[in-house]
């Protein structure tokens, strides 16, 4: 599998620490408030990655966080966090709305049948691993007290700015007005921060004789460490981590344990919405929800997604996803078909299909390959593992009359009994089937 790291900014060969297991940690959703379908679209690619490191004979043991405490609604250190402000909004408690839209998110991840992580690990049952890595920051002279907090000194970092390629000169240089004095670089960052006179935090923990809570970044770092050790094989995450959220990852880690954090770094681009970026202010935050309501499939939008790779840019469209959700179908039928034909053994297409998705998670190389070639249907469930979209979970199981009643419209039809034919195919529409006729015979087809 050759993989694109923006660690060295190239594809690489990937190539395990360990070749029984590979080490993976996603960042997981801040969960204040619905998930939207901009959101979804990194989780997609990355169930993808897994299924492709699986059928590669990998064993993936992955991490997925749910961060319910710590991120401030913006990536500085000031303002109010996330879930107080998701609190405030629906008069809930912190926890209400961490519960809440922590089953949300986790239901429409199954809705896009996403390969369930091995742990899904909420920030707030780590608050004593994220103690101990302050600890051990402030014990190697990273970490320094400041009146609001415990702040990261990148400047004992000599590496800080590599990741991300950051001109800390001309970050100096553009720093706000209201800096802090206290802060002694302005790249610096909270690892954790206190609770300040006539502040609202509901989720806090003491430390150092003062309640606070934890700097949004620790909470990757802490989680990591505890359920996945020193260095591992893929950390994943949206391009937007890279300069602040997984830069600050990095630093924290590596002067903590003294030892690479991860070999290869991942991240997903962008999709926008008419060209703009996805916003609450501009109404355009569609959640999976709203896309059933529209008469799509949560699957659709994944097949939507997989059309694209996941370093390119992508615009989403309602135009669009009905030619995903088309192209689906047809997908669909496709395997439908194969299996009537008897067509089953499997070809080299599935081989070819995997090796698409080995070489950098090049999905739509793969789906050409599946649009321009015979696929029998064994292909076809290799296709449903490898993308899980599925395409042949039905075909199988579908109800005996089915069949029967298309064996019926060929007789009548043999002795031009033309009302009756309608008539079976009006009942085949009404169970969401319709029916071809070809040289080879009358087979059913999905009619959705």
């Amino acid at each position: 599998m050759r993989l694109y790291n923006t660690l060295t900014k190239t594809i690489e060969l990937f190539q395990p620490i360990n070749p029984n297991e590979v080490k993976i940690y996603t960042c997981g959703p801040t969960v204040y408030d619905r998930a939207h379908i901009g959101n979804f679209t990194s989780y997609i690619y990355w169930d993808l990655l897994i299924r492709a490191l699986t059928l590669s004979g990998y064993t993936p043991r992955r991490i997925l966080n749910l961060t319910d405490v710590g991120h401030l609604a913006s990536d500085a250190d000031d303002g109010i966090d996330k879930l107080e402000k998701g609190a405030a909004r629906e008069e809930k408690t912190v926890w209400e709305i961490a519960d809440y839209y922590s089953n949300y998110f986790l239901e429409n991840f199954h809705k896009l049948n996403l390969v369930e992580p091995t742990k899904i690990c909420r920030a707030t049952d780590y608050i004593e691993q994220d103690l101990a890595l302050v600890d051990l920051l402030t014990q190697k002279g990273y970490a320094y007290e400041t009146s609001d907090g415990i702040y990261f000194d990148t400047s004992k970092f000599k590496t800080y700015a590599d990741f991300a390629r950051l001109d800390l000169d001309h970050l100096r240089a553009g720093a706000r007005v209201d800096f802090s004095s206290e802060k002694r670089n302005v790249s610096d960052f909270a690892v954790w921060k206190f609770i300040r006179e006539g502040e609202n935090h509901a989720m806090k923990w003491e430390y150092l004789g003062r309640f606070g809570y934890p700097g949004w970044h620790l909470e990757c770092a802490a989680i990591i460490h505890a359920e996945l050790g020193e260095t591992i094989d893929i950390h994943t995450g949206g391009i937007d981590h890279i300069p602040i959220h997984h830069t600050n990852e990095i630093a924290e880690v590596e002067a903590a344990f003294d030892k690479k954090m991860a070999n290869f770094w991942l991240h997903a681009n962008f999709i926008t919405i008419d060209n703009t970026k996805i916003s609450k202010s501009l109404g355009n935050t569609y959640t999976i929800e709203h896309l059933e309501e529209k008469g799509y499939q949560p699957l659709d939008f994944k097949m939507w997604v997989l059309q694209g790779h996941f370093q390119g840019t992508r615009n989403f469209s309602f135009n669009d996803l009905s030619g995903a959700k088309n192209r689906r179908l047809a997908w669909k039928n496709r395997a439908a078909l194969a299996f009537q034909k008897g067509i089953i053994k499997k070809t080299a297409i599935s081989q070819a299909i995997l090796e698409a998705v080995s070489d950098n998670l090049n999905s739509p190389l793969a789906f050409s390959l599946i649009d321009t070639n015979e696929l029998s249907f064994n292909d076809w469930e290799f296709v449903d593992l490898v993308f899980g979209l599925e395409l042949t979970k039905c075909i199988q199981s579908i109800p005996n009359f089915i069949p029967q009643l298309i064996k019926e419209r060929e007789q009548a039809r043999l002795h031009k009994d033309f009302i009756v034919a309608d008539d079976i195919r009006a009942q085949l529409a009404d169970n969401n089937f319709t029916v071809i006729d070809t040289v080879d015979g009358a087979f059913w087809q999905f009619l959705a």
